[in-house]
Parts: C-alpha cells; structure tokens; sequence
C-alpha cells in the first residue's frame, strides 16, 4: 500500500473548530498535469491533498494562487486550507516536514503559517509574477534542458526588451490568452515586463501582472522569441495586443521554461 493508494487514506469532512493554514510551495511541473486536481489525472493539487489529509487525519478543500498548466514549474506557489483543531494543537512544522518528505523532491512544501480566517490564496492575491528562462546557444545544457527553452538561433536580446514597453499597463490581452467557455474579461495590469541575461546565453523574460489567463505568459514568450528572430517586429506587439485576436500572436513558448516565481498579497 502507498501513500496514494485510495485506501490508504481514510479522509473526512472537517468538524468543530478550524483555522486557516497558509503554505508556499515549489513544485517540479514535468510530472503532473497542471496544479488543478482532476480525478484520475495526476497533478499537483491532488497529490499534495492526498498527503495533506493522510497527515492532519481529514480531507481538506485546497485552494491555490494560480492554477500552473501542465509541465509549468513553481517556485512560489501559494496554497490555503482550513485544518481541524486549534493552532496550538496543530505542529505546522512537523505537517511541512511530514508533506516534504512524502512528495518530494517533486513536490516541496517552503512554509506553512496559520493565516488569517478570511485569507485566500487566490482571492485576496495582489499580484504573481513569473519567470521565463530561455538557453540562448547552439548546444543544450543538461543542467538548464527541465527548466528552459533551448533555442539555438541568435536572439536579439535588445528588439525583445523593446517588445516589452506595449505590455505594460492594463490591455486586453485575447491575441496571448487561451480562450475557454469561462473566461469572462481577459483584460490585465502588467506591472512589470522586462528581459535580463545573468549570465551568457540564458536569457529570462519577468513580467508581474494582478492576474493572468491560461497560456498569456507562453504566448507573450513565443512572440518575444519571433521578435528576437527578427521575425515579428518590436514595434507589432502594439498592433498584435489591439487585434483580439489570438491567431495575430506567436505559437505558446514550451510549458517547461515557465516558473511561477511570486504571488503577491500587499503585505
């Protein structure tokens, strides 16, 4: 019997008095079909509530930050859930330790803390930021091939920070999101966009915006990417961004290359 075996763990509807439990957590997305659980898919949500209630003894209803798409990575990955007991009676410590153990290295829980009763990882969320990291030269790198696009043709580093400017401030942005039946308004504020190279043919493309659409951070980067190919120039993201229309922008970057390194609560 393993620790995701059905049977293994006997889950129950939280009773009596609870609290709220706020967690960061780092996830390797290579093996799991996105964060959101889905019945018999396996992803990140369900794999951490599978552990989460075989260690606390009940089910809980998990709630994250940003809900990652298949093979996307996290580093700052923000979850809540509401634990039977009070706080003195739960050893937050132990449960990190207890869930790092059984998930990881895929899967690492950072911290946990008690939040406040109406905190939620999703809705009282300011901010996420993300990375993009790119490998810019002609030969892969084995140490960089989970966690970056390897892109063998020069890139012009300086046209793609130009493609920046357009992206900041509010925009409706359906030329670089995934439309879905629920999408409803696909209007953003990016804060921040912006291109750096610490170090010789990796490049990493930041951009923080109040919240994102499926695929808005890839389809940016597939676009940038044909603008630093001289393929699109820096000048059409403009036009690109006012077409509505998602068939105007590049093909979505890969899902690996992608990190969800912040999220933001106005602290």
């Amino acid at each position: 019997m393993t620790l995701f075996d059905e049977a293994a763990v006997e889950a129950t509807a939280p009773t009596g008095p609870s609290f709220r439990v706020r967690m960061t957590v780092a996830y390797d997305g290579r093996g799991f079909r996105g964060f959101a659980d889905q019945a018999g898919v396996k992803t990140v949500g369900g794999d951490l509530k599978t552990a989460l209630a075989k260690v606390l003894g009940h089910a809980v209803d998990l709630q994250c930050a940003g809900r990652t798409d298949a093979g996307v990575h996290a580093r700052g990955q923000v979850v809540t859930f509401d634990a039977v007991g009070e706080p003195a009676d739960v050893d937050l410590e132990a449960v990190r330790r207890s869930l790092t153990k059984m998930l990881g290295p895929a899967i690492v829980v950072r911290d946990a803390a008690v939040a406040a009763p109406d905190f939620h990882a999703r809705h009282s969320c300011t901010g996420r930021r993300y990375r993009y990291t790119i490998l810019n030269c002609p030969d892969p790198d084995p140490f960089l091939a989970a966690t970056s696009w390897h892109v063998e043709a020069p890139l012009d580093v300086r046209a793609m920070e130009l493609a920046c400017d357009p992206l900041i401030g509010e925009h409706d942005f359906t030329s670089f999101c995934r439309k879905s039946p629920d999408n409803g308004s696909l209007t953003r504020l990016v804060r921040d966009a912006h291109w750096e190279e610490p170090e010789e043919g990796v490049l990493r493309f930041h951009i923080e915006a109040s919240a994102f659409c499926q695929q808005m951070v890839r389809s940016v980067v597939g676009t940038m990417v044909d603008v630093g190919r001289g393929k699109t120039r820096a000048g059409e993201v403009t036009s690109i961004l006012r077409a509505h229309d998602r068939s105007a922008a590049g093909a979505p970057a890969p899902p690996h290359g992608l990190c969800l390194w912040e999220v933001m609560y106005g602290e």
